[in-house]
């Protein structure tokens, strides 16, 4: 859920938001200017539940943007490749809040796959969020958890686990065990909830292997 913004905000803060509203209302290529600026004009101090004043501003103009489906998607991602680590994330918060809505559509998708592509667990794990997690096709989202596992990205933060965990995601994640107990490697524990889905496919653990849960 978005932080209500306002009440972190100096007085030039708020009057900086409401006259960028109102230009994004007017043109909404004026987002072009006023998303980079968004840090520099009302700060980038730490919010609740990892946000960031800066995010939740940029998130705030571009749900203030006029328009739908595939013209947003595409503006959305124009802004999403220009932009920096800050600006990217704030543009893959934005998806899901979009999808609510039901503003967005599949013409997010071309910014989830790239964000996955990506080496930064930040904008891996903003990429399955909720939004990710109802569009993404099986194939892609089973690769997309193994991505967070390689990486690092906590599955705890994955959105869509308990309705999309199928067999072959367990299948997937028994095979990835396997190979990291074979090179004496830490198995990590998140992907233990997976697999105990599936208890056939612990059979080739070893008792140490699982014994890392």
């Amino acid at each position: 859920m978005i932080p209500t913004i306002r009440p972190h905000l100096t007085g030039d803060g708020v009057s900086w938001l409401d006259a960028a509203i109102a230009k994004i209302h007017a043109d909404a290529g004026a987002i072009f200017a006023l998303f980079p600026a968004a840090g520099r004009r009302c700060g980038r101090g730490p919010l609740d539940d990892g946000w960031t004043v800066d995010q939740a501003v940029r998130v705030t103009l571009l749900l203030e943007l006029p328009l739908d489906g595939e013209p947003l998607g595409l503006l959305l991602f124009d802004l999403y490749a220009h932009g920096d680590a800050g600006e990217r994330l704030a543009v893959l918060a934005s998806l899901s809040a979009f999808d609510d809505a039901g503003r967005l559509g599949e013409a997010g998708l071309p910014i989830v796959r790239d964000a996955l592509r990506t080496s930064d667990t930040r904008l891996i794990g903003a990429a399955m969020s909720r939004y990710g997690a109802a569009h993404l096709p099986a194939e892609a989202y089973r690769q997309a958890v193994l991505k967070c596992v390689f990486t690092g990205v906590p599955l705890s933060g994955v959105a869509g686990l308990e309705s999309r965990a199928d067999r072959e995601l367990a299948r997937m994640m028994a095979d990835f065990a396997k190979e990291r107990e074979a090179a004496g490697r830490v198995v990590p524990p998140d992907i233990w909830p997976i697999l105990e889905r599936h208890p056939d496919l612990l059979a080739g653990l070893s008792s140490d292997t699982k014994g890392a849960s």
